[in-house]
């Protein structure tokens, strides 16, 4: 049997990069990244809900009912219509831009605890964002095409942080146009690491980082320097913390 082929940290910078392709020149880097972002999170997502469909499917041996069941109790919920695979099919159609739409607010609906808010400032159906019909939906039909060759099933990973390191990616490649105009900056990961080292941080230790951001720098930084052995509540804090998007 064949090793399946891992999605490397390249794979989805190269896939990042072809989409911020897509929108240069048409609108400014500080406010496409976070449709990019919002793209590669429903991507991961389609992977992720598929992944475990596939194993509930070999698992409950095609039993419906107790598959459905089991679907129900994921950590996130996914319906047909707010799929990625499913704006994919449909990414030739006039209203792409509203699907999009429906898409997020139906994700946002069905995991309210977790993702409230999450998608409710940004459009994807937006003319003064992204043009007239006919140049909107040429944009998304590209960045769908982008992202869709990329698997992000949690076993395809090599690192399942892909939203926090996605995130680093894109402010670093974009820190000018974000650091002026999105109120955003970008601190390079050597400075993360000396401001840790500076910290001298030991087990049991209560980390406070007030600049807080997607990356979670001080925090993150100082678990990667030292190895410091953390509890299983404050490795999955701390996991929440870097997957979240904030648009």
């Amino acid at each position: 049997m064949l090793e399946m082929k891992k999605t490397t940290k390249e794979d989805i910078e190269k896939a990042l990069w072809s989409g911020a392709n897509t929108f240069r020149g048409k609108i400014d880097s500080s406010t496409y990244k976070d449709y990019l972002l919002v793209m590669l999170f429903l991507k991961y997502l389609n992977d992720m809900h598929k992944e475990h469909l596939d194993e509930y499917t070999e698992k409950y041996k095609g039993d419906k009912t107790r598959i459905e069941r089991a679907m129900s109790r994921e950590k996130f919920i996914l319906s047909e219509e707010s799929t990625f695979d499913y704006l994919y099919e449909h990414r030739r159609e006039a209203n792409i831009g509203e699907l999009i739409n429906k898409a997020l607010m139906k994700i946002e609906n069905e995991n309210s605890s977790k993702l409230r808010d999450v998608f409710r400032n940004i459009d994807f159906n937006s003319e003064a964002m992204l043009g007239a019909t006919k140049e909107r939906n040429t944009i998304l039909r590209n960045v769908l095409e982008d992202f869709e060759g990329l698997d992000l099933s949690p076993r395809a990973l090599e690192d399942n942080d892909i939203i926090g390191d996605a995130y680093q990616y894109m402010i670093g490649q974009f820190a000018s146009d974000a650091g002026k105009k999105g109120g955003e900056f970008f601190t390079p990961p050597m400075v993360s690491e000396v401001l840790a080292r500076i910290v001298e941080p030991e087990e049991n230790d209560r980390i406070y980082d007030p600049t807080c951001g997607g990356r979670v720098i001080i925090v993150t930084r100082c678990i990667n320097a030292f190895k410091l052995r953390v509890s299983e509540t404050l490795t999955k804090y701390i996991s929440s913390l870097l997957r979240v998007i904030k648009v």
